[in-house]
C-alpha cells in the first residue's frame, strides 16, 4: 500500500511539474538549429530572429548548423530531440514540405513537431535570358509550345523550389522544356547570365541585380503583389497566369509533445521579434516579407502547412521528382 501511495504521489508531482516549467520557461540556453550551413537564407534569418527573441525570453539562443541531405538530418535531429522548448527546429518550405515527398525518412515532418509561427516568405520569380525571344509571360508560353523541349531551365538542383515550381508550371501550361542542374543558385544563375541556360524560377534575392542591371530578364512574380523592391515586375495575375502562386517561406517548429504553455511563450517572443522595427528592417534587406500578425500563430502555421503538403506533393511526386 505504502509503495502504491508513493507511486501514486510521484505521478501526481511529475503532472505538476511540467505547467511549473513552462512557466518559469525559459531558464538556461536555447538551442535553434539551422538545417543548413552558415551563410545562406535560413541561417541568415535564424541569426536575426535568435537575437530579436533573446531580448524577449531573457536567454540566449544559440544558433546551430547542422548541414547534409537538403536538411533533413537536422531537421530529424530536432524531432528526436526532448520536448522541453530548449531545441528548435527554424526551416522552411523545402525542408518541412518538399523533403516529405522526396526523402524516406524516419520522421514525420508533419505530425513530429509542434508549430510555433510562420515568420516570413519571399515569392519566386520567372526569369529569362536577356535576349530570349518572348517578350512577356504569355508570349513566353506560346514560345514554349511552338518549340517543345527546345528550351532549357536552370535550377540549383533536383528537387530545389526551382525545380518543383517549374514542374507545376509545365503541368498548368502543357509545355516542355529541359533542366540543367547546377550547384546551387549562384552558378545556375551564372548560367542564365552567359546564355547556358534560357529560364530560370529563382528568389528575388538571387535575381534582382541581374535583372535590373539588364543581363536577364524577370517575366512575372509568383504571388498576389508586386515585390517593393521590383516594383516594375508584373504579378502572375497581371502576366496572364492568374493564380500561379510560389514561394518559399520560413517558420519556426518544436519537438511534438512541447507543453502549450512553452509554445505560446515561443509564439509570444516571435511575434514581438518580427513586430521590432529593427528586424523588420533587417528582413526586408534580404527581400523577405514578413507575413501578417494574424498568420504568425500556431494554428495558422499547422493549417497552412498541411495545405503546401497537400499542393505539392501531387505535383513532386507526378514529375517524378526523387532523391538521385
Amino acid at each position: 500500500m505504502r509503495r502504491m501511495m508513493s507511486a501514486i504521489g510521484l505521478m501526481l508531482l511529475g503532472a505538476l511539474a511540467t505547467p511549473a516549467a513552462a512557466q518559469t520557461y525559459p531558464t538556461r540556453p536555447i538551442t535553434m538549429v539551422v538545417p543548413f550551413a552558415a551563410g545562406g537564407p535560413v541561417d541568415t534569418l535564424a541569426r536575426i530572429l535568435a537575437e530579436a527573441m533573446r531580448k524577449e525570453l531573457g536567454q540566449p539562443i544559440i544558433v546551430e548548423n547542422i548541414g547534409g541531405a537538403a536538411g533533413t538530418i537536422a531537421v530529424g535531429r530536432v524531432a528526436k530531440s526532448a520536448p522541453d522548448g530548449y531545441t528548435l527546429s527554424i526551416g522552411n518550405w523545402g525542408t518541412h514540405v518538399v523533403n516529405g515527398a522526396m526523402y524516406p525518412l524516419t520522421f514525420d515532418i508533419y505530425n513530429d513537431f509542434e508549430p510555433i509561427g510562420l515568420m516570413s516568405a519571399t515569392p519566386e520569380l520567372i526569369v529569362v535570358r536577356k535576349d530570349f525571344p518572348a517578350k512577356d509571360l504569355k508570349e513566353f508560353i506560346a514560345w514554349l509550345k511552338a518549340n517543345p523541349d527546345k528550351a532549357s531551365m536552370g535550377t540549383s538542383g533536383v528537387g530545389s523550389s526551382g525545380h518543383v515550381a517549374a514542374a507545376s508550371f509545365q503541368k498548368q501550361t502543357g509545355t516542355k522544356f529541359q533542366y540543367v542542374p547546377y550547384r546551387g543558385l549562384a552558378p545556375a544563375m551564372q548560367g542564365l547570365v552567359a546564355g547556358e541556360v534560357d529560364m530560370m524560377i529563382d528568389v528575388p534575392s538571387n535575381s534582382i541585380g541581374h535583372v535590373k542591371g539588364g543581363s536577364i530578364r524577370a517575366l512575372a512574380m509568383m504571388d498576389k503583389q508586386r515585390l517593393p523592391s521590383m516594383p516594375d515586375v508584373p504579378t502572375v495575375d497581371e502576366a496572364g497566369m492568374p493564380g500561379f502562386y510560389a514561394s518559399i517561406w520560413y517558420a519556426l517548429w518544436a519537438p511534438k509533445g512541447t507543453p502549450h504553455e512553452i509554445i505560446t511563450k515561443l509564439n509570444g517572443a516571435l511575434k514581438v521579434a518580427l513586430a521590432d522595427p529593427a528586424t523588420r528592417e533587417r528582413f526586408e534587406k534580404v527581400n523577405q516579407t514578413i507575413v501578417p500578425v494574424a498568420e504568425q500563430t500556431p494554428d495558422y502555421l499547422r493549417k497552412f502547412q498541411k495545405a503546401e503538403i497537400d499542393k505539392w506533393w501531387p505535383i513532386i511526386k507526378d514529375a517524378g521528382i526523387k532523391v538521385q
